[in-house]
């Protein structure tokens, strides 16, 4: 069996950080902010010939604790209607705190808004299904959701906001 008695202590390992590899940890997770509203409760859990229309919001945030410590915040908005009427309204903020390290500096922001949202929609998901299922209605089961395409449209928002300042 190898040693690795021969390596030299302290080599880099191309991000500037000697002998760090990179990590993502989850070292909590938990609901922020949960909120179900069904307005028109009992005569909107009445059977209906078509589906309602339902409209989804995703949000994502993250804030900084310490170094390698961050807060990142997932908002799921899902409001169900049919004509004019609201069946039902729900809000999930749902948080994770990670300690990230050994990641180059241009890797942060895609970690932050795309890996750690990833790791947290499954429960986020699952707390949607549940709200909605307690409160009368089928489980709403949100499809997955894109966040690198989300990140990548967002970036695009922003450059093209200050580009628009920049001309103005």
């Amino acid at each position: 069996m190898a040693s690795n008695d021969d390596a030299p202590t302290g080599a880099a390992n191309g991000n500037g950080n000697a002998g760090a590899q990179p990590s993502l940890n989850v070292l909590a997770q938990y609901v922020k902010d949960l909120s179900f509203e069904s307005p028109g409760a009992p005569n909107s859990l009445r059977g209906r010939d078509k589906a309602p229309g339902i409209a989804i919001n995703v949000n994502v945030n993250a804030n900084p604790l310490s170094d390698k410590q961050f807060d990142v915040n997932l908002t799921l908005n899902a409001k169900a209607s049919f004509d004019q009427e609201v069946l039902f309204n729900v809000e999930l903020v749902y948080g994770g705190v990670f300690a990230i390290s050994g990641f180059p500096q241009e890797h942060m922001l895609p970690i932050l808004f795309i890996e750690c949202p990833r790791l947290l929609f499954p429960f986020a998901r699952q707390i949607i299904a549940e709200a909605t299922r307690n409160g009368g209605f089928p489980p709403l089961m949100l499809d997955p959701i894109d966040f690198a395409q989300m990140f990548q449209q967002k970036i695009a928002e922003d450059q093209a906001a200050a580009s628009k300042v920049q001309v103005s």
